[in-house]
């Protein structure tokens, strides 16, 4: 199995560092794996950017596990910094009420996306005293240095200082400036803990009263639950420099030890238009939800489109591709569906192929695109082993295993969860056409089939919410449904139970 080192600038052999020592020493072999991806800012709604980066880091964590690995994941939440502390004095809330009310909300999106939950969150806030033991270690080496109360690190005193993103400090110095009332003894010198403005959260702290600085407080929380030393560090490209280098810096001056990471993973970004040359983020407004998204694709959609690229290549969004990536997990669906099927046969689909083409792409640097491609294929297999009455059982085994690792459920959307939905609410003006167009596609699929038994869950589905919406007075929801099966040669009868629906004659 090889990874993409970012550190290394090439794809390396993946052999978890405590294995690597294990081996020397010639004894028995860890399964462990450490990983640490950086998380969340939590002052508004994650976009679709951020779900680019935590689903391909959650299919990482997936495909360790599928071959055997034990990962420790951890992921931190970045609850004080100065975009947090200026959001919640416009919104005239403190700093915890608006950090928790996001966190919750990207749980939830997280939970949407089926993202595995890390083992362990742990909140910057609440990491202080690690951060403070850190700062006073690098002081104390020589590697930083306090002006007033500030306290920044000495990039000078580090002689590979910008070898994971590749650049020289005099490079680095081009366009590099001292701002006014900085007192720095280098332009490259960044801060490590800063003097707390009145009215600031603010800590105690060796230098007065202060709060940590952006990049100190992923070595303190990486440090404290994953050790010294770690397997894996992932994060989006945008984080590479300042960020992760620094991270490097501080972190290996202040434990002495080296690599304080033994693989740098970084993913593409996502554009929201192909000639934008900015990424999708919330400063610029140039985003889409998560929960935006999910309006109108299910997660399974969501993940086909982020994985059908190489994870390091930018993306684009795309409601065409979208669209198109919504007709693939409805593929994958169906033919797992087939699973219940009886069978005329007692053959048996060859499935091996497939599977080892799955692993070689997953193998080959998490190529999810390849991995994609072979499921599709089983499943054009499948469908065709099916109609002529093979045996498709075990085969569909395999789709389904092969498809969680990729963390696609292929499940269909709960009848019930969009009567919620409309019980709620949520059906209103604003989401109304997008509701609407994905109503639109699921008459589209029962129109299109040839037995409405494989199709009973989309029907079910459709009489639901129909249900729903007739119980909220949303007769223009209902009628649509109505009109749309009609044409589609399905009539619906109202009884005391519900809607139960039947075929024209």
């Amino acid at each position: 199995m090889k990874v993409f080192n970012t550190l290394s600038g090439q794809k390396e052999e993946f052999v978890p560092a405590r294995q690597s020592a294990l081996r020397h020493a010639g004894v028995p072999q860890s399964d462990e794996v450490t990983m640490y991806v950086c998380g969340i800012n939590p002052y508004a709604d994650a976009h679709i950017g951020h779900a680019m980066s935590y689903i391909f880091f959650d299919v990482v964590r997936r495909y360790l596990e599928f071959r055997g690995y034990k990962v420790k994941h951890v992921q931190n939440i970045t609850d004080i910094e100065d975009n947090i502390i200026a959001h919640a004095n416009k919104q005239g809330v403190s700093v915890p009420e608006l950090t928790q009310k996001y966190v919750e909300r990207y749980d939830e999106d997280m939970k949407d996306l089926n993202v595995l939950p890390a083992h362990v969150y742990p909140r910057a806030m609440g990491e202080i005293d690690k951060m403070i033991e850190i700062v006073q270690g690098l002081v104390d080496k020589g590697f930083a240095y306090a002006v007033g109360g500030n306290v920044y690190f000495r990039v000078r005193n580090v002689p590979d200082y910008g070898k994971l993103s590749g650049r020289s400090l005099e490079q680095m110095m081009a366009g590099a400036r001292i701002e006014p009332g900085e007192d720095k003894e280098h332009p490259m010198d960044f801060l490590l803990w800063k003097e707390s403005k009145p009215d600031e959260p603010s800590w105690d702290s060796p230098w007065g009263k202060g709060r940590p600085g952006w990049h100190i407080e992923c070595s303190a929380m990486s440090i404290r639950y994953l050790g010294e030393q770690i397997d894996i560090h992932g994060g989006g490209q945008d984080v590479l420099f300042p960020h992760h280098e620094n991270e490097i810096a501080q972190s290996e001056s202040f434990t002495g030890k080296k690599p304080f990471v033994k693989y740098w993973l970084h993913n593409g970004l996502l554009k929201m238009h192909e000639t934008d040359e900015a990424k999708m983020s919330r400063s610029l407004g140039n985003l889409i939800t998560i929960r935006e998204a999910l309006e109108k694709y299910s997660a399974d959609a969501i993940r086909i489109f982020i994985l059908s690229s190489y994870y390091r290549s930018p993306l684009t969004y795309s409601e065409e591709t979208l669209e198109a990536s919504e007709r693939g997990a409805e593929r994958l669906r169906q033919t797992a569906s087939r699973m219940s099927e009886g069978s005329q046969s007692e053959a048996q689909i060859d499935t091996e192929d497939y599977h080892n083409r799955f692993i070689a792409a997953m193998d080959d640097d998490f190529g999810t695109a390849q991995a994609l491609a072979a499921l599709f294929d089983l499943a054009r297999e499948i469908n065709r082993a099916g109609e002529a009455g093979m045996d498709a059982s075990k085969a569909c085994n395999i789709l389904a295993e092969l498809a969680g690792v990729l963390g696609l459920t292929l499940k269909e959307a709960e009848a019930s969860d969009l009567a919620e939905e409309v019980a709620k609410g949520l059906w209103n003006d604003t989401v109304a056409e997008a509701r609407r167009l994905k109503l639109e596609w699921v008459v589209q699929k029962v129109t299109e089939a040839q037995d409405l038994e494989h199709v009973r869950g989309y029907l079910n589905l459709l009489t639901g919410v129909r249900d729903a919406a007739r119980k909220e007075k949303r007769f223009d929801l209902a009628d649509f449904i109505r009109a749309r099966l009609a044409e589609a040669g399905i009539a619906l009868e109202d009884t005391p139970q519900g809607t139960v629906w039947k075929r024209k004659r």
